[in-house]
């Protein structure tokens, strides 16, 4: 706008006589301050309308207040189609090699969000099956335990069981077909009837056994706070829903001790959970390092049933056989009707031995786990398996190197987070 009104001023001095140039120019200088005065006052006044203040106890989207806190109209967004996953298979597909950690010397803690494409929301592979089988036992074995919702998210699990029944058809069609009450597991031979009420089991039990993923729902209250009110937390290795149900989302972090939560994760988490639209989909990856071999409950800090459970019960330096690579990939979306907030938590669990035959994975991780600071190396534990995991990772990285692998080319063969 500036521009247009600069030139327009400009093809009208070239247009006045010489005698009178020294005046128009003049006038030009005025009219230029003028204009950019008039444009500060504009800009300024448009970035306060979009940009609202983040302290401020209201819920919104990039700043644009669109409803009080704990208030949720159904929006009328609708999840686009799937595409149906060309050449996927229940038994040849392998699982994506996410290698979520950067080269050192500084370990950033973030949120790490990126925005999420619909087709790709749940992700299946080769192991199925076995997460399915592992899945059904602890959910005869542990019932509430690991599988609950409250009366008041009920709403909520029931419409994402109805989400995972429609897009499961879409994008894995040679596998799950829609049905008139619900849908059907070729592979397993299960078919699910959605619509009967009462349900005959916790809908979000159903819906785990449909996925590989862990699956959570956030609830807001009428304070504005979102919490823990829905789950199916059957694989999380680390953590029981049990301790962690009806928790508002800052206390699930602070209870589990993450590092630097209250100064550089909280006040960003809860800004975008404000702020979250149905539309906008994200992702965000982790990892740990796990001493042993069980993908449900990490046996090596602690029972399951104890009473706490902690690194102190590790066993320290392990051989590198039971250290093994565990990543999560979590999804976040807000529901239409409900205004929940769904994570999906699908966890990918290989042998240290396996994946440091990947170029570049050894020496990268290595400079990862030196990177961590004291606090993030307390909690991954890091203490009870540092010595023999760095030693294995150092001599894998020497022997790429000494075969060829040229480190500074890198990121032209894999880029961070894969």
């Amino acid at each position: 706008m500036v521009m247009s009104v600069l030139e327009s001023l400009w093809g009208t001095i070239l247009s006045i006589p010489t005698k009178k140039v020294v005046d128009a120019s003049l006038i030009l200088s005025v009219c230029v301050w003028l204009v950019i005065l008039i444009s500060r006052k504009w800009a300024s006044t448009t970035a306060k309308a979009s940009s609202g203040d983040l302290e401020k106890p209201t819920a919104g989207v990039r700043g644009k207040v669109t409803r009080p806190l704990g208030e949720w109209t159904p929006s009328d967004f609708k999840r686009p189609t799937a595409a149906p996953y060309s050449g996927w298979d229940v038994h040849s597909t392998k699982p994506i090699p996410y290698r979520p950690f950067r080269y050192g010397p500084k370990y950033y803690i973030t949120l790490g969000l990126r925005s999420m494409k619909w087709d790709e929301w749940i992700e299946l592979d080769n192991h199925y099956l076995k997460y399915h089988v592992d899945k059904a036992r602890r959910i005869e074995e542990r019932g509430s335990k690991c599988c609950h919702t409250a009366p008041e998210a009920m709403d909520a699990a029931i419409e994402l069981l109805e989400e995972l029944c429609a897009y499961l058809p879409e994008r894995y069609p040679n596998m799950f077909i829609k049905t008139t009450t619900g849908i059907t597991n070729k592979v397993t031979n299960e078919t699910f009837n959605i619509t009967q009420r009462p349900l005959p089991e916790d809908p979000m039990a159903t819906a785990a056994r449909l996925v590989q993923d862990d699956l959570a729902l956030m609830i807001e209250r009428p304070d504005g706070e979102y919490y823990l009110l829905a789950g199916a937390i059957l694989l999380a290795g680390f953590w029981r829903l049990s301790d962690k149900f009806g928790m508002r989302l800052s206390e699930i972090h602070t209870s589990g001790d993450v590092p630097q939560f209250k100064s550089k994760l909280e006040k960003g988490m809860m800004n975008f959970f404000r702020r979250l639209r149905p539309e906008e989909p994200v992702l965000r990856n982790n990892y740990f390092i796990q001493v042993d071999d069980n993908l449900a409950w990490s046996e090596s800090i602690g029972s399951e049933d104890g009473e706490t459970v902690s690194w102190n019960t590790a066993e320290k330096n392990r051989a590198i056989e039971n250290h093994f690579f565990r990543s999560e990939r979590q999804s976040l979306r807000r529901l239409s009707r409900s205004g929940a907030v769904v994570f999906t938590i699908r966890t990918y669990f290989e042998p240290v031995t396996a994946i440091v035959e990947e170029p570049y994975v050894p020496g990268r991780l290595a400079d990862a786990v030196r990177s961590w600071g004291d606090d993030v190396s307390r909690y991954k534990g890091k203490e009870k398996y540092q010595d023999v995991l760095l030693e294995f990772l150092d001599e894998k990285h020497r022997m790429q190197v000494e075969g060829g692998l040229e480190v500074e080319k890198e990121d032209e063969v894999r880029r961070y987070p894969l």
